[in-house]
């Protein structure tokens, strides 16, 4: 199956960039809201109740938008009209689809004067309008878009209704919720308005909301729309996802960072980013959800964000064939690989291994250890109940600390995609030349898969040409013979399970029979 690939314009007006959402994940942190000075925003967490009236909108719009900034960065490159972006969808989702999942970056305001073609010096550094944020205390303090400020060499937000320009600086940004926090070195000589933090877990499919924010550089727009659905699940970078709100309302580029309110006229999320084969708004839209940013935002004071990690590639347990991975229910995750020297290492945990439990609580699945791991502080030493061969065991694992970055230049590997029968893959038996090649240890003993059929189980389960099986459902196999009696021997729509070798690493997958 191939994939499609669109191009995303950066024009002349307000900016577009996507993202690598998803993701990824809601933390179980507990930081105060604690203002730095002055009266900061409050929060309010009972039901929303009532109905609806003729100028309920109109109200949320007259209280809320003197809340709302515009931000104006400088970047230190040239400011072009018209440069490209590629990246596939599938990138950036979880599941697959068509359309591509977009995010506002940079772009001239549409009523500023264009420079002259020449002028690129002059260009590196005019502000432009670049995004939206909303003040959470009335000392100066600022939420936006992380990648709406993100290395940039100047900001200043305007306000409602005045013509000047406030310097600002970011106190601290984070990539996996794409959230900042800025504060005002220069401030209006007036009271600032707060906006009111309202609790994103009470929103439900259909409920009202208003977005108010700066699309394509035209400030303190208001558009209304619903809840569309809750905990979309995005990758902001490989292996990481973060769970939004998706509407319905309008979002445009230029809309990143602004509230999105509820009927009270409270924020319950911080528009982000938008799913369009355009560019422009096609009534799909996402907000980081506001609980996820206040949980975050004394780290984003203090300048870090912080999560814990083991080193750990994991899956979860399939409905079917858990028995075989020695467990009496599917529950859990599958470790698929262990990164040397790692946590997860350290404390020798193994591939195949099904953690069932971390810190005492039982593991449901993928995303619920996730979560629980990057909201552990680095350091932490956490007890990590696994299933070995049918055995309980328990492992004292110290955590360490994500690195983002590194990552997110951890080499990819595009999967292949077409049926074939069966697997989908071909094998030979390992010679000491292909070990020596393939970078395994001498004394290993195996199958090379040397060939993965497009479309096939075995591309979707993670199997790479190069992979040394070395059992099958808890099968020794020596020989491609062998691995490939045990792999028959698996009924068609079952799950094999693989422990292989993958260079110096061993890995743990699992592939289902067509």
């Amino acid at each position: 199956m191939s994939r499609s690939r669109t191009t995303l314009v950066r024009a002349v007006a307000v900016a577009a960039m996507f993202v690598g959402m998803a993701i990824a994940s809601h933390f179980d942190l507990t930081f105060p809201l604690a203002a730095q000075g002055g009266r900061g925003a409050a929060s309010n967490d009972t039901p929303i109740a009532g109905n609806l009236t003729a100028t309920t909108f109109r109200d949320i719009a007259a209280a809320q938008t003197g809340t709302v900034v515009t931000i104006w960065t400088q970047r230190p490159v040239p400011q072009s009209p018209m440069n490209e972006f590629f990246r596939d969808r599938e990138e950036l989702f979880p599941r697959g689809g068509e359309e591509f999942f977009r995010r506002f970056f940079d772009r001239p305001a549409p009523d500023r004067e264009r420079p002259e073609e020449d002028d690129e010096s002059e260009e590196s550094t005019r502000p432009s309008a670049t995004g939206t944020g909303f003040v959470i205390d009335a000392a100066g303090l600022i939420l936006t878009n992380n990648h709406v400020v993100e290395n940039a060499t100047g900001i200043e937000v305007q306000f409602f209704g005045d013509d000047e320009r406030y310097e600002a600086r970011v106190l601290g940004g984070d990539r996996l919720t794409d959230s900042a926090l800025l504060e005002l070195v220069e401030r209006p000589d007036r009271e600032l308005p707060v906006a009111t933090l309202g609790d994103s877990s009470r929103m439900a499919p259909g409920d009202w909301v208003m977005a108010i924010g700066a699309p394509f550089g035209l400030s303190h727009t208001v558009t209304v729309g619903v809840v569309s659905a809750l905990a979309r699940p995005m990758r902001p970078v490989p292996g990481r996802t973060n769970e939004m709100l998706q509407t319905d309302a309008a979002i445009n580029p230029g809309n990143s960072g602004g509230p999105l309110l509820n009927v009270r006229g409270e924020v319950i999320g911080m528009n982000t980013a938008i799913v369009s084969n355009r560019g422009a708004n096609a009534g799909v839209g996402f907000a980081v959800p506001i609980n996820t940013v206040v949980d975050l935002l004394d780290e984003l004071r203090g300048g870090r964000v912080t999560r814990g990690v083991i080193g750990v590639q994991i899956g979860d347990v399939p409905r079917e064939g858990y028995e075989v991975l020695g467990l009496d229910e599917p529950r859990g995750v599958i470790v698929g690989m262990v990164a040397p020297d790692g946590p997860a290492d350290e404390a020798d945990m193994e591939p195949g291994d099904v953690i069932v439990a971390y810190a005492g609580e039982p593991v449901e699945d993928s995303q619920d250890l996730q979560s629980r791991v990057v909201a552990t502080r680095p350091g932490t030493r956490v007890a990590v109940e696994v299933v070995r061969d049918g055995e309980p065991v328990t492992l004292d694992v110290t955590i360490g600390e994500l690195d983002l970055d590194a990552e997110g230049r951890r080499e990819t590997v595009a999967a292949a995609e077409e049926t074939n029968e069966g697997f989908g893959i071909t094998l030979q038996d390992l010679t000491p030349q292909a070990a020596r090649r393939l970078g395994v240890p001498a004394d290993t003993a195996g199958a090379v898969v040397t060939g993965i059929e497009q479309g096939s189980t075995a591309a979707a389960g993670g199997l790479q040409a190069g992979d040394v099986i070395l059992r099958v459902n808890r099968v020794d196999v020596a020989s491609a013979a062998e691995a490939g009696a045990e792999l028959d021997a698996i009924d068609s729509g079952r799950t094999a399970f693989l422990l292989a070798q993958r260079r110096g690493t061993r890995v743990f997958l699992q592939l289902e029979k067509e």
